[in-house]
């Protein structure tokens, strides 16, 4: 059994989870076996609209926004409908653009919300899924869900690097094989943060839990590039990855706003 190490943000108590897997890549391989169904559906109730899978801070200060970004009163780039999914209480927004529906590469910026607007971080490049992206994810669809998520969850093969979100280390993250392009996956969970896409919130990102089934996906991750397309989730390089968990802060209520530009800016 690889045993797994959660540990819960504010002394929450989450229990420690054990799953007898080894993890492959977004990038591809067999779905997890389906979970239990049933659980409360973890999606915004906001008119919103995989992957990896087992088998084979403070407030935003230590983000790395930039005071020669300006300030904006509202989101660059998000057009109405994708600004009403938005939470009111969400102070940390990170903002996944892909440069196209069919592309599978984006660019990440973390927005915090300050008195006087919306701040900045640095623009990280990101891949996607190998097909770009959808308003309705299935299964092994190799397109990346368009949306609004809320972050609860992070974890990974290596040591908590210093987040606030409840990080659960397990060896069951540990990966191997390939992707699309060749490229090693060894690594690639080594830090990663859940996306509430068809998740469980509040447990480990290896609780395999599918609330709209196993048809619609799941295991949406950020987590570690491995220099190519991903199956699902969204990569970026190790020491962006580790700079987002630091940043993250669950009383900040970060979320995910995920999507190609045109479909964001609707």
């Amino acid at each position: 059994m690889a045993s797994s190490t959660r540990r819960p943000h504010r002394g929450r108590h989450v229990a420690l989870l054990a799953l007898a897997a080894t993890l492959t890549a977004c990038g591809g391989a067999q779905d997890a076996p389906t979970a239990a169904r049933g659980a409360q559906d973890t999606r915004f109730p906001a008119p919103v609209t995989t992957q990896a899978r087992p088998g084979s801070t403070a407030a935003g200060a230590k983000a790395s926004a930039s005071t020669s970004h300006p300030v904006s009163a509202q989101l660059p780039g998000l057009g109405p409908r994708t600004l009403a999914e938005i939470p009111e209480n969400a102070r940390q927004v990170v903002v996944v653009t892909g440069e196209g529906r069919n592309s599978p590469r984006s660019h990440v910026v973390l927005y915090r919300r300050t008195p006087t607007g919306w701040e900045p971080g640095a623009t990280w490049p990101a891949h996607n899924a190998l097909k770009g992206w959808t308003d309705n994810h299935q299964l092994d669809d190799l397109r990346s869900p368009i949306g609004v998520f809320a972050l609860t969850d992070a974890g990974g093969r290596l040591a908590d690097p210093g987040t606030e979100l409840p990080y659960d280390q397990s060896q069951s993250f540990t990966i191997a094989g390939t992707g699309f392009e060749g490229e090693p996956l060894a690594g690639s969970f080594d830090y990663v943060v859940a996306i509430n896409y068809n998740r469980k919130a509040g447990t480990s990102p290896l609780d395999w839990t599918r609330p709209l089934g196993a048809d619609k996906g799941g295991g949406i991750w950020l987590h570690v590039d491995h220099g190519g397309p991903t199956h699902g989730c969204v990569s970026l390089v190790r020491n962006h990855m580790r700079e987002l968990l630091r940043a993250l802060d669950p009383d900040q209520h970060p979320v995910i706003v995920m999507g190609d530009a045109q479909s964001l800016g609707r």
